[in-house]
């Protein structure tokens, strides 16, 4: 278990989750889906303390629960970086989504599985860089 291979993995992971969001909402993708404006929301504060949480879950929270499990999960560190990714992806859906009122799986944003859809390739892009990460730092 390597918690400071975690947090950095997270770290970096959630800069380039980040950047592809950013890249998202400058296209006018999808404008419905604004995690960090969501988050904002959810804790009633101003957009930056959306960036704030947005990183805090993805560096500490999740970067220190993949080092954690890691040598739990089926495989490899890539095998388990994607699985992590998908139960990640699958705790937002069922958890700040709908506390956020997008519903399950974000449905009631009015975009049909698009949300669904577009949160799990970025979650999936997110958990690649995690364990490509955290095998060069660990």
């Amino acid at each position: 278990m390597n918690i400071k291979a975690g947090i950095i993995s997270g770290f970096v992971a959630t800069i380039v989750l980040s950047l592809l969001m950013v890249a998202k909402a400058k296209m006018g993708l999808m404008p419905e889906l604004n995690a960090i404006k969501m988050l904002a929301g959810m804790m009633n504060t101003p957009l930056i303390m959306g960036w704030v949480a947005h990183f805090m879950i993805g560096t500490i929270i999740w970067g220190i629960l993949f080092a954690l499990l890691v040598d739990k999960l089926p495989g490899g560190i890539m095998s388990s970086a994607i699985i992590f990714s998908i139960i990640a992806w699958i705790m937002m859906m069922i958890g700040p989504m709908p506390m956020a009122g997008a519903g399950l799986f974000g449905m009631q944003l009015g975009i049909g599985m698009m949300a669904a859809v577009a949160t799990l390739v970025l979650h999936l892009i997110w958990g690649i860089v995690l364990g490509l990460v955290y095998k060069e730092v660990s």
